[in-house]
């Protein structure tokens, strides 16, 4: 009888284990500062749910590209009201087909479930499937680049894979600077893009 208990509790055992390794979710995050004249903007990025598009913004980072480029676009309510769709972000990256890398898949938040909410960093794009250097920082939640949403006509939305967890006042800074039709009459510089860190993030 008591072998039998014995038995039973270790199933019982067993059992729980199994249920906590099934409710716990362990997720990579990367974390990067873009170091501005503005100020420091700190960026998680979610390689397990946008590998493709973390992968592509790595890439970019480790070869130095995004060195001296800048923030060159904003998009705010006074240059948006004539848009039936209008948005809120700050755009970075550069100009220069010559340093492009090749273009990436499109990673959509059906697939990956990271909606444009307020902080959030996401690839600008043409057509589906063309996404190299350039990205974008939402201001405020933008439903509307998610998929299905309506800001680009093709419905498919942008490919989010991040988000800011420190220097939104920058962002904000940098969304308020002068511009002629959305573009920065003086672009805010990056100095540079730099990974701090990789970690493993654990959720029950």
């Amino acid at each position: 009888m008591l072998k039998f208990f014995r038995k039973k509790n270790s199933l019982f055992i067993l059992f729980l284990i199994g249920v906590s390794l099934i409710s716990c979710q362990t997720e990579n995050i990367i974390t990067y500062e873009i170091k501005t004249t503005k100020g420091s903007i700190l960026l998680e990025l979610y390689p397990d749910k946008a590998p493709i598009t973390v992968a592509n913004f790595m890439h970019y980072v480790d070869k130095g590209i995004y060195t001296n480029s800048s923030f060159f676009r904003t998009c705010t309510p006074a240059n948006e009201a004539d848009r039936e769709i209008q948005i809120q972000v700050i755009q970075g990256g550069f100009d220069d087909e010559a340093r492009d890398l090749d273009a990436i898949k499109l990673e959509t938040t059906k697939q990956t479930g990271i909606k444009h909410l307020d902080g959030t960093i996401s690839m600008a794009r043409l057509e589906p499937n063309t996404a190299t250097n350039s990205f974008f920082i939402c201001i405020g939640d933008q439903p509307s680049l998610d998929f299905a949403g309506k800001r680009n006509p093709d419905g498919k939305g942008f490919a989010a894979f991040g988000k800011v967890t420190k220097g939104m006042d920058v962002v904000l800074a940098i969304q308020k600077e002068k511009d002629t039709s959305q573009y920065l009459v003086k672009p805010v510089m990056i100095e540079f893009i730099k990974r701090i860190d990789i970690r493993r993030k654990t959720e029950d």
